[in-house]
């Protein structure tokens, strides 16, 4: 059997890790010398595509074929909130698939977030695979503990397209509290909290650890917050600066708006050890004269968190849910754990030690520390350690609709996992042949809220007046969160034929077809390519061939405001 690999997929950066001869796990740096991977791939003018350092040098100069913050697209639907406020200040398109899903326009194509993502798994992989001097095929890939049913399976596609079996998705606090070692305490139980903000996500989980055995109590988070929000507040601040002097929307352009995130990215970053910096944008832009526009100005710490002050007050209601829910004081807590890049900054420390009363830990490199944790895991899940158990939770009700509005909850948020629940339905008409149910994930009464994960229809329902077929539907969640639906007539003991039409996703075909034609296209280029160029483009193929979108269908626009 091939090595099992860790990736940690990011919204800003991924990382990728691996069990040394020791049993420890270790980072794996890339060709480039980082240990951490910009998660951005990006289409230049010969159709070829770079992948993570090559990808965001040339950002600036190819900003609308440079897609970024992909993970915040990734089973999400192109008319959600959030995927708008994305979409305003992108510099590339985000379109409407088919089916409503977000995707990116690439050279003229519609292309999905899943495809994307694999790229930067491809380079993972060939990362590990340059360094343990063998082929790797299996990967344990993490995602925030709050993602839903369509984020997940959206990211085990992304895997596929890559060629990777990924064996088992892991959620994010549970692979750091594990990298951490948080498991080897072996005296007595601790309560201990991971909060993990990164570049697009927020998870909290609430933790019981005893004896090597990791107890996630509670969950919750933001799947729609991270550091990338930060940056994007001070892109819109300075925008609007801009549009006030010289009524030029920025907005608009995107070479601007790419070198102003670049430059608000690296604000931010100063700001988190110092109290003040300077932003320097020489001809950022033209006015309505053509003289340029020179953008130059002293941004502080106390300016960024006015502005995004919302934002931080954002990450204390799923805390305090999170401790709720787990039926516990914040001051039970023994340990709190810092995960993601964003936890950095000095008022999210600020907040961690007020919610909680007490200092956060910082025992670990944020970036690097869920990596790790995947390959620990990793390691276990191939026999090569034995040292620790984890016990998971579903972070999201499951349940069906009912009348016209109405969400019934069959599975409860936090329900340890695996879990089964049943629900029994009757025919309502004689000789009814099939019953038709809208399963749902989400916390509000109204089912309108929630995210629709399918239609289940049970075919094959045997005749009978009406009330006298009772059917039993049963849903599963495995311990990746993987949600699976079956079904039997209680009568005679059969099973009823299910089926599922996912609201979104990428059908088996057309994952199947990506990865036919990826592989011709490899072959193609393996044999145009030289050496120099072999070492700076990635070796999994472009999307150009993909079919076109309906130009018609559903663009998100970049932005753009009217004069007053």
């Amino acid at each position: 059997m091939s090595r099992i690999i860790g990736i940690d997929l990011g919204t800003t950066n991924t990382c990728v890790a691996v069990l040394d001869e020791r049993g420890v796990p270790r980072v794996v740096a890339s060709p480039e010398g980082e240990r951490t991977t910009p998660s951005v791939v990006a289409w230049n003018e010969r159709a070829e595509v770079l992948v993570g350092v090559p990808a965001r040098r040339q950002a600036v100069t190819n900003p609308a074929g440079t897609i970024y913050g992909i993970k915040r697209l990734i089973g999400r639907k192109v008319n959600a909130d959030d995927v708008s406020w994305f979409a305003r200040s992108a510099p590339f398109r985000i379109v409407a698939a088919p089916n409503g899903d977000a995707w990116v326009r690439v050279a003229g194509d519609g292309t999905s977030p899943q495809e994307i993502c694999s790229h930067v798994l491809a380079r993972m992989r060939a990362v590990a695979e340059a360094e343990v001097g063998e082929p790797v095929t299996r990967a344990v890939v993490t995602v925030p503990a709050y993602f839903d049913e369509a984020q997940r399976q959206a990211t085990k596609d992304a895997g596929t397209i890559a060629g990777l079996d990924v064996i088992r998705i892991l959620n994010e606090p549970t692979a750091a509290a594990l990298a951490y070692g948080a498991h080897r305490v072996k005296d007595g139980r601790r309560i201990i909290a991971v909060f993990d903000l990164g570049g697009g996500t927020f998870d909290i989980s609430i933790m019981a650890v005893e004896s090597g055995i990791f107890e996630v109590l509670a969950t919750g988070g933001d799947s729609a917050l991270g550091g990338e929000d930060w940056d994007r507040r001070l892109i819109e601040r300075l925008a609007d600066e801009v549009f006030d002097a010289h009524r030029v929307d920025l907005l608009s352009q995107p070479m601007a708006i790419s070198r102003l995130k670049e430059a608000c990215e690296a604000a931010k970053k100063a700001l988190s050890a110092d109290k003040e910096t300077w932003l320097r944008l020489p001809f950022l832009a033209q006015d309505g004269r053509g003289e340029p526009i020179n953008l130059e100005r002293r941004l502080t710490r106390d300016e960024v968190e006015t502005v995004t002050h919302d934002l931080l007050d954002r990450l204390e209601a799923p805390t305090v849910r999170a401790l709720a829910d787990a039926r516990l004081a914040a001051g039970d807590v023994e340990e709190v754990l810092l995960v993601g890049g964003m936890t950095r900054w000095p008022a999210v420390q600020a907040l961690v030690e007020r919610l909680f009363g007490r200092k956060p830990s910082k025992g670990a490199n944020p970036d690097e520390v869920v990596a790790m944790g995947a390959a620990a895991y990793a390691g276990i899940l191939a026999g090569e350690a034995d040292d620790a158990a984890l016990l998971d939770v579903t972070p999201h009700d499951i349940g069906i609709k009912v009348g016209d509005s109405q969400f019934s909850v069959i599975i409860p948020r936090n329900s340890m996992l695996p879990v089964r629940a049943r629900k029994l339905f009757a025919t309502t008409q004689p000789d009814q042949k099939f019953v038709s149910i809208e399963l749902y994930q989400g916390e509000s009464d109204d089912v309108t809220k929630n995210r629709k994960l399918g239609q289940v229809t049970l075919d094959g329902l045997p005749p009978g007046p009406p009330g006298s077929v009772r059917v039993e539907l049963s849903l599963t969640i495995d311990v990746e969160s993987i949600l699976a639906v079956t079904a039997r007539e209680l009568k005679s003991g059969q099973q009823a034929a299910v089926t599922i039409r996912p609201s979104g996703g990428l059908s088996h075909r057309e994952i199947v077809e990506i990865i036919t034609r990826r592989r011709e296209e490899e072959g193609n280029r393996a044999v145009a390519r030289t050496p120099t160029e072999h070492s700076q483009v990635s070796r999994v193929p472009t999307s150009r061939d993909l079919p076109r979108l309906d130009p018609e269908l559903g663009t998100v626009g970049k932005g753009g405001r009217e004069e007053d």
